[in-house]
């Protein structure tokens, strides 16, 4: 079932930065040797910051801090507290827990629920200079604008340090590497894609940046450790706003979200510095300042994916799909109960004294002109704070003010208007991430198989996409990506579902095979379904019953036919048309 990690085990970067390490001291210069380790250090910086911009879609200033603060707990306790047995053991913990501690701190001030999205970009501009001004305003303990120099450290010889710290950044681009290309590494992508659909599927897209931002912080942080043992010096440079730039210069330049880019950039850019910056200092600085403008508005993926371009990238693998049992039906009262719900802006209403029930079993069809509230509605339904007043309850739990994910976690599904899916990842990632709560993936490997309900194989065979699972979202048809969002929230196994006109963009034959499979859901599958169709045709084949939304009330809810044919609906969408 993982047999695929085996093959992308050894990618051909890492197998240069391999050779490099283990033949370097024997074909490199004393003087390239010293810069290489410093670089081996450096581009585990980089590939921190590659790994939250690249592949999160955090742009951060901040990780220089984290790697000043490691290696400054590493130079203040071998230069006050000697250099012991003892006192490494300490330098070392704090130069994995101050980082760890601060960067958590740091990504739940930028992430917590209902933070600004300017947050994390500005705090992680002030993190550094913050850090930097506590280091210059130290005195004698940090060394103030002087820092640390002299104090005791390892007796390792250059070739020592040389394979320790190269085979310490291989160990972690090979971590990296091996939990991006994982099932659930994606996560991070889907993160970067859309935020919001990942909440929908019951992730918490903010719990898991703080916790990679969490990581990724300590790691940084032992790097920085690793860099003042070697160097026996520590600067307030290495905490500043201008490395942590120069970071997410060397990423762009590059490559970022290619892992291995920002690897052998960050190599080749320190070791072109260390022998540049001497003798052309102004020039080498405007050459690398063009260059990334450059890069950023002609060659947004970098350079290195450029030299690496006819190796390409192996083309995804269609898994083998297989049904998977799904769970039992929600055997409670109401499926969905909506007791004297509400919505306004200010003094405009757009709900007022919605109470509605869906029990299981049912397939509600939810219909009225534009503006009448229907997707406002749905919006009351799975998340918590979309009210201003009333009761909600999915499947005996009340939703209260709780965040789309824990409504998920309650038994929701929501497809909405517009196909909402995560368009870099292919068709069967996007469907592992739909899986996600239902089945834990891989953080490691990638499964050759995709376990799936009956009902969302059906959806897949109906509109073809169980022929392009490998295709990317993006490149779907606007039908085949209403289509993937469908089954996306189908494979969340939900006992409420929420259907925004799920079949636009389908032909007529989809539209009627997905038709059954809706009737399947609700009288064969037991679910919860409300749809909202502007096709009344549609809606009155499959529907159980049918409310009427108008002016943010409901006017008239009944049989199909009593609703089609009844002379309030007439008046209601001829008004509308007349509009």
């Amino acid at each position: 079932m993982y047999n695929r990690t085996l093959k992308k085990a050894l990618p051909i970067p890492a197998l240069i930065c391999l050779a490099l390490i283990v033949l370097g001291p024997y074909v490199c210069s004393m003087y390239l040797v010293n810069l290489l380790i410093k670089a081996f250090f450096f581009t585990v910086a980089a590939i921190a910051v590659d790994i939250l911009w690249g592949y999160t879609g955090y742009l951060t200033f901040g990780q220089s801090a984290f790697f000043g603060i490691g290696a400054y707990c590493a130079g203040l306790v071998f230069t006050h507290l000697g250099f012991t047995d003892g006192n490494i053991a300490l330098a070392l913990a704090l130069a994995l827990v101050l980082p760890a501690a601060l960067s958590f701190f740091v990504g739940w001030l930028s992430f917590y629920r209902g933070a600004s999205e300017f947050f994390p970009c500005v705090i992680s501009l002030v993190v550094p200079i913050v850090v930097m001004q506590l280091v210059l305003s130290g005195g004698e303990f940090t060394g103030s604008s002087s820092g640390l120099t002299g104090f005791d450290t390892f007796e390792f010889d250059m070739d020592g340090w040389f394979w320790l710290s190269g085979g310490f950044m291989l160990a972690v681009a090979m971590a990296a590497h091996f939990f991006l290309q994982s099932d659930g590494g994606k996560v991070l992508v889907a993160i970067r894609d859309n935020e919001q659909r990942c909440a929908y599927l019951g992730l918490n897209p903010e719990r898991i940046k703080i916790l990679l931002m969490t990581v990724l912080g300590a790691v940084t942080g032992l790097a920085g450790f690793g860099y003042a043992s070697f160097s026996g010096v520590v600067a307030p440079e290495l905490t500043g706003f201008q490395f942590g730039t120069e970071l997410i210069m060397w990423v762009a330049l590059s490559g970022r979200a290619t892992l291995w880019g920002p690897v052998l950039g960050t190599l080749l850019i320190n070791v072109a510095t260390g022998y540049l910056s001497s003798s052309i200092p102004f020039v080498w600085q405007l050459i690398l300042g063009l260059s990334f403008i450059l890069v950023i508005i002609l060659l947004p993926k970098g350079l290195i994916p450029l030299i690496f371009r006819q190796l390409g990238k192996a083309s995804p693998m269609a898994p083998e799909l297989q049904a998977a049992q799904i769970s039992a039906p929600y055997s409670g009262a109401h499926a969905l109960d909506m007791q004297k719900v509400a919505k306004s802006y200010g003094s405009l209403s757009v709900l007022s004294d919605i109470t509605l029930t869906g029990d299981q079993g049912e397939l509600i069809g939810i219909i009225g002109p534009n503006g009448a509230g229907k997707t406002t509605l749905m919006r009351c339904m799975s998340d918590g704070t979309a009210r201003t007043s009333g009761l909600v309850s999915l499947c005996g739990h009340d939703i209260g003010k709780a965040a789309p994910q824990k409504c998920v976690g309650f038994g929701l599904g929501r497809k909405f208007q517009n196909a909402n899916i995560f368009q870099t990842l292919t068709v069967a990632q996007c469907l592992r991430m739909a899986r996600f709560i239902v089945e834990k993936p891989s953080f490691l490997q990638e499964s050759s198989v995709l376990k799936l309900p009956q009902y969302v194989l059906d959806v897949l065979k109906v509109t073809g996409l169980d022929g392009k699972l490998s295709a990317v979202a993006s490149d779907l048809s606007h039908g085949e990506q209403q289509a993937l969002e469908l089954t996306m929230v189908l494979a969340l196994e939900p006992k409420v579902v929420l259907l925004d006109e799920p079949t636009a963009g389908l032909t007529l034959p989809e539209r009627r095979g997905i038709g059954k499979i809706f009737s399947d859901l609700a009288h064969k599958y037991s679910l919860c379904c409300l749809l909202v169709e502007h096709d009344l045709d549609f809606v009155k084949e499959v529907a159980t019953r049918i409310v009427v939304l108008h002016h943010g009330t409901i006017v008239m809810q009944g049989t199909p036919e009593e609703v089609v044919n009844s002379e309030l609906v007439q008046t209601i969408y001829a008004g509308a048309r007349q509009e």
